[in-house]
């Protein structure tokens, strides 16, 4: 068996279908769920100034790509990118029951993206490989460089690596876990991107092998984990005011560094899943592999469309939730949700996308409940003009494909059929009531066939760019003063057949649901960094 058809079998073997689940662990054992913050004994580390605070720049000129001056990239800015990219946002408490919710959303609230910094020397940082620590906010110094290196100047880039502990998600979620890691990894992306704009930086990927990001980041060392326990490579950028240039990477990439650190134990115990082992060698990138294919640019597109939030992009980041119950009654008004879809086209500049090169690979299907003057029904926002003729050939033919009234010209917004959807969404959602009460649903198709004739490490990559638009309808869906929320569980092969999908060609990746949230009375809600007041913030530890 090739590793293509590895990663088709996986993908078959991990569907929901309505007749039985995807193999999960059949129940959850919940004196072993995972520790959702890894840290690394018997290292150096530094604590981290929160200064998200100080941030005034509005989210609405944030997603229109307009960006404030370029700070340096220094001990502090890097505090603020990381408070907002993968810091904490609230703690949560029922009863005596007590947890973090954090800038990037996960599936469950697991979290199993843990992140890290490539740095060179800095005044204020010394070269060599950090991993942050978002529960403390601190860096731990988890490799030196062996020889000194040149300062840095102020302007220059450092390198965030983003690495999958599978077994968080794999704990509650079984085989499917897999897939639910890659989208937190888009949602980790869109996240760094939208926080280092905020500074004036941009982020961009780097095509770098796993293998080599796995000894990088000393991911390869396997005594410092437990088994079963370790982490995953899955994606290098560059963040800084500009790209870094070839001999920065290159002497990053090449240096020796001398590891410290002993992995923490996350669990007491580990289930293996040898199917996720399987899919992730067989998606394995080379080092050799050519980035995400490319092509002519699309059409420029008009400025986006105002949200005309008045809210910092610090303060909407940090409120960013996930809805767990909508109220089934309030409207969405029809410029907002216009204004939401144009947030998913990509524009030159425009964060989170611009950190996402090629041509859009997933496209929208909408299931409208209640979007004032809109009919309910069933919709389809394609996200590239290229892409419709083979979405057309591939879906029913008795679809309507009408433009609808009063949407702007350039937004590619169709509608296939019109009637009520509640149940549909309801039911193709694992029968989960937040699909069919919320102002409208999503289904993410991706061009499935044709992004894994490129390789089939490129199956991750779909899952990242579904979870890319989820997290850019998180926060336009808080901007709105609406919220959303993703949902993983869903029947892929029902959805298709509704759509008449026939073959693997389109596959539906990720759902998703935006409306008005019923908040529940139990929980209580406290500032993220409330546990500091405990902390000695005399204890620096120098590295």
């Amino acid at each position: 068996m090739t590793d293509l058809e590895r990663v088709y079998d996986y993908h078959r073997a991990s569907k929901h279908q309505s007749e039985r689940y995807a193999p999960g662990p059949g129940g959850l054992d919940w004196a072993n769920q995972p520790d959702p913050f890894r840290v690394f004994a018997g290292t150096p580390s530094i604590e981290l100034p929160l200064g998200a605070d100080a941030q005034q720049v509005l989210f609405d000129r944030i997603r229109t790509g307009e960006r404030p001056g370029a700070v340096p990239v220094d001990l502090a800015h890097l505090g603020v990118f990381l408070e907002l990219a993968l810091g904490l946002s609230a703690w949560k408490s029922a009863g005596d029951t007590r947890w973090a919710l954090r800038c990037n959303p996960s599936s469950g609230n697991l979290h199993p993206t843990e992140c890290y910094l490539i740095a060179d020397p800095r005044p204020d940082l010394a070269g060599g490989v950090w991993h942050y620590v978002s529960r403390d906010h601190r860096l731990e110094y988890r490799a030196r460089d062996a020889q000194a290196q040149p300062t840095a100047p102020s302007r220059a880039p450092v390198v965030l690596a983003l690495t999958s502990i599978h077994w968080r998600e794999s704990w509650k979620y079984g085989l499917r876990a897999y897939r639910y890691c890659q989208l937190d990894l888009g949602h980790a992306l869109a996240a760094a991107t939208y926080a280092a704009a905020v500074l004036g930086w941009r982020v961009g990927v780097l095509p770098w092998g796993d293998r080599d990001l796995a000894r990088l980041l000393g991911l390869d060392r396997r005594d410092d984990f437990d088994p079963g326990q370790g982490e995953t490579p899955d994606l290098a950028l560059w963040v800084g005011p500009q790209a870094p240039a070839a001999t920065q990477l290159t002497r990053l990439a090449a240096v020796e560094r001398h590891f410290s650190g002993q992995a923490n134990r996350l669990s007491g115990d580990y289930r293996h899943w040898p199917g996720i082992e399987t899919v992730e060698a067989a998606g394995e990138r080379p080092a050799a592999a050519s980035p995400r294919p490319t092509a002519d640019p699309p059409p420029a597109l008009p400025p986006l469309l105002s949200n005309h939030c008045g809210l910092t992009a610090a303060d909407l980041i940090r409120q960013r939730r996930s809805a767990q119950d909508f109220d089934g009654i309030s409207p969405l008004p029809t410029q907002r949700w216009f204004a939401m879809l144009d947030a998913l086209l990509p524009r030159p500049g425009v964060p989170p996308l611009d950190a996402w090169a090629g041509r859009p690979r997933v496209h929208l299907a909408l299931f409208v409940h209640r979007v004032t003057d809109i009919t309910p029904g069933l919709y389809l926002l394609v996200r590239d003009g290229a892409a419709l003729p083979a979405l057309r050939a591939s879906l029913r033919r008795d679809w309507r494909w009408d433009p609808v009234p009063g949407a702007p010209a350039h937004l590619p917004l169709y509608a296939l059929a019109l009637g009520e959807t509640q149940v549909a969404a309801r039911q193709l959602a694992c029968h989960q009531d937040i699909a069919a009460d919320s102002a409208f649903a999503v289904g993410m198709l991706a061009d499935f066939d044709t992004a894994l004739a490129a390789g089939p490490w490129h199956y991750r990559e779909l899952f990242w760019e579904c979870g890319l638009l989820g997290q850019v309808l998180y926060l336009e869906a808080e901007a709105a003063g609406v919220r959303g929320t993703g949902i993983g569980c869903f029947f892929d092969d029902a959805m298709h057949r509704l759509l008449g999908i026939a073959d693997t060609r389109w596959q539906s990746l990720y759902h998703f649901t935006v409306g008005t949230p019923v908040d529940d009375p139990r929980l209580r809600t406290q500032a993220p960094y409330t546990h500091w007041e405990t902390r000695d913030h005399a204890a620096h530890h120098s590295a």
